[in-house]
């Protein structure tokens, strides 16, 4: 996936400037270049979702050989499914916008490698609160923005990012271990501070890389509501802690 070519950037960066042209010869410079700058911010926005969907069905189809029990195993190769049925979708959107997948993931290929290079799992209980805990951290995010997304790539992106179920399993996998062993609780708990950290830090990394992405965050409105958004993402991250039996 990394080896994307030269010749297949350029067909995909005119692909995305397409639409902008589609503006108008008597549409206002102004229009064309806002118009421009917000199908730029969508196609990154999916092309992020779509490689951190993808990497999330490679991470959960790995994880499963650390699974206890054939049931644990039958769930989170159910879990990698249900993600790559997401990127599918994504996919097949972007294809529609004129913009081939690779390309628009392509940017966000070291950051997201990074950020799970940094975050490997020691065994099945980390690999569940990483599943629950960082991937929510980063689906929160993306839900935030997309309020500033059109109407279909708004839908798309919620639907996408809805909980298909697998919250349950997660948190009843974890305390059924923290219930039999009290000892894991201290443990997972500083992982998952770990994962929120780091999920941070990549999220960082990304907005200074991806001005069109920034600019959807901007574009939500002043200081306190940008402060809001991230007061609401804690406060979920809080209540999923809460609902495994860790402390935040």
């Amino acid at each position: 996936m990394s080896n994307v070519t030269d010749s297949t950037v350029a067909q995909a960066s005119s692909a995305t400037a397409a639409p902008a042209q589609a503006v108008g010869q008597d549409a206002p410079p102004g229009a064309v270049a806002d118009r421009a700058v917000a199908d730029q911010a969508v196609v990154d926005l999916f092309g992020l979702i779509a490689y951190g969907e993808l990497t999330a069905f490679e991470r959960l189809a790995t994880d499963a050989r650390m699974a206890p029990t054939l049931a644990d195993k039958i769930a989170l190769a159910a879990m990698a499914a249900a993600e790559f049925a997401h990127f599918e979708a994504i996919s097949r959107a972007l294809v529609g916008r004129g913009v081939q997948p690779e390309v628009a993931m392509a940017p966000f290929i070291g950051p997201l490698t990074d950020f799970h290079a940094l975050t490997a799992p020691a065994d099945w209980l980390e690999s569940l609160v990483k599943a629950y805990v960082g991937d929510s951290i980063a689906a929160d995010f993306y839900r935030a923005i997309a309020h500033r997304l059109d109407d279909d790539a708004r839908a798309l992106v919620l639907d996408v990012l809805a909980d298909t179920g697998h919250a349950a399993f997660v948190v009843d996998r974890v305390r059924a271990a923290i219930a039999a062993n009290p000892v894991v609780a201290g443990r997972l708990a500083l992982w998952a501070r770990r994962l929120v950290g780091e999920a941070l830090n990549q999220a960082q990394q990304v907005a200074v890389e991806r001005d069109a992405l920034t600019g959807l965050l901007v574009g939500v409105g002043d200081l306190k509501t940008v402060a809001a958004i991230f007061d609401g993402i804690m406060k979920a991250h809080s209540e999923r802690m809460a609902a495994l039996g860790l402390s935040a």
